[in-house]
């Protein structure tokens, strides 16, 4: 342990001597927290509804007022003698509501009647969601109890769990969260071990007497350690800024921490041992420090949502383990019941880098 513990040490004090690596280390993440955690999100508002109206009665002036009243939509008027495409080509509006003539006496004789939504489908997603909170208004407005038939068997009463306000920065946060912890302490130790084998001064302790284990246990330690601090960071924008806080039993987030910390400093470590040359090592890691897990971990969206030819591969992303064990922790709290399965992954996972880069630094030490 006294090796291990010199190590680490060693290079602790090589990481705190280059301030601009470690400033970038423990403050880059909390600048992506807070602009990401912020930024992202998919639902919408504001979205430019031209309405054109060829009625001009009390009622159509009334189901006008239901969607500028509505947050979603910001209505614009389309004059008669427009046509609707005139808006969509000139980017004055994503869908263009028309209603027609005699609505309102339509709607006084309690005569069916159709109004007309065009939508910009360019953005499929937006689109869709346009889509669905226009039919809602006019349903809305079309009964008086809101349903699509005055007098529906069943009514729902809904209720929203863990999240009420439906604020989105509370389920895309921990993913942020995630996706730090999952960058840049795998980034410093791949860089570490991959200017080892650039600079060749590996060679010494190829022929050290230091064991394999000793010198990768102590270079994963300092960067978990690097890890930890990062953690200890933005968890406390979690608390603070975002309005988190730990929810149920607590104790499965705190053990599967350490262990997805020793899982990305080992991911680095493994990097940096396979790949001698640092801009490569930085190229390896973005793809699996960044790209796997903000597309394929649920960051984005639900796992279940990825085309099934790839939704394989999100099984291979210990970020998506470690997501849901945040979230669980931050906003559901099931505990161990609901969340051993993860940790136990995130550990596997963690093993398996370990030894593949174990096996490579024995094969290539000398026997003392």
């Amino acid at each position: 342990m006294r090796r291990i513990f010199a190590q680490t040490r060693k290079e602790l004090i090589q990481i705190t001597r280059d301030k601009l690596a470690l400033a970038l280390a423990l403050f880059l993440p909390m600048m992506l927290l807070l602009l990401l955690g912020n930024a992202i999100s998919l639902s919408v508002t504001d979205l430019p509804l031209a309405i054109q109206d060829f009625d001009s009665s009390v009622e159509s002036r009334a189901l006008i007022a239901a969607y500028r009243n509505s947050i979603t939509f910001h209505v614009v008027a389309l004059p008669t003698d427009k046509r609707p495409i005139d808006a969509f080509l000139g980017s004055t509006a994503r869908g263009v509501l028309i209603i027609p003539e005699h609505f309102g006496r339509d709607v006084t004789r309690g005569r069916n009647t159709n109004v007309q939504l065009l939508v910009d489908a360019t953005d499929a997603n937006t689109a869709k969601l346009m889509k669905g909170f226009a039919s809602e208004i006019a349903v809305a407005f079309g009964s008086p109890d809101g349903t699509l038939t005055g007098a529906a068997p069943v009514k729902a009463d809904i209720r929203l769990w863990f999240n009420p306000g439906h604020v989105a920065n509370k389920f895309y946060g921990p993913g942020i969260f995630v996706l730090g912890l999952s960058m840049f302490p795998p980034l410093l130790a791949a860089l570490a071990m991959a200017r080892e084998g650039e600079q060749k001064t590996i060679l010494q302790v190829y022929v050290s007497s230091i064991s394999a284990h000793e010198f990768l246990l102590g270079k994963i330690f300092a960067f978990m350690t690097i890890a930890m601090m990062e953690w200890c960071l933005l968890l406390t924008l979690l608390f603070t800024v975002f309005g988190l806080h730990l929810v149920g039993d607590p104790t499965p987030f705190f053990v599967a921490t350490i262990f997805y910390t020793f899982t990305v400093a080992s991911f680095g470590t493994m990097v940096g041992a396979a790949i001698p040359s640092q801009a490569a090592a930085i190229q390896a890691v973005a793809m699996g420090g960044f790209l796997l897990v903000f597309l394929l971990s649920g960051l984005i969206f639900p796992v279940q949502n990825i085309p099934p030819a790839l939704r394989w591969m999100s099984s291979l992303v210990w970020g998506r383990y470690y997501m849901e064990i945040v979230r669980d922790a931050l906003l559901q709290g099931g505990g161990w019941p609901a969340m051993w399965s993860n940790v136990l992954v995130i550990a596997l996972i963690g093993s398996f880098f370990y030894f593949r880069t174990y096996k490579k630094m024995k094969r290539m030490q000398l026997s003392i």
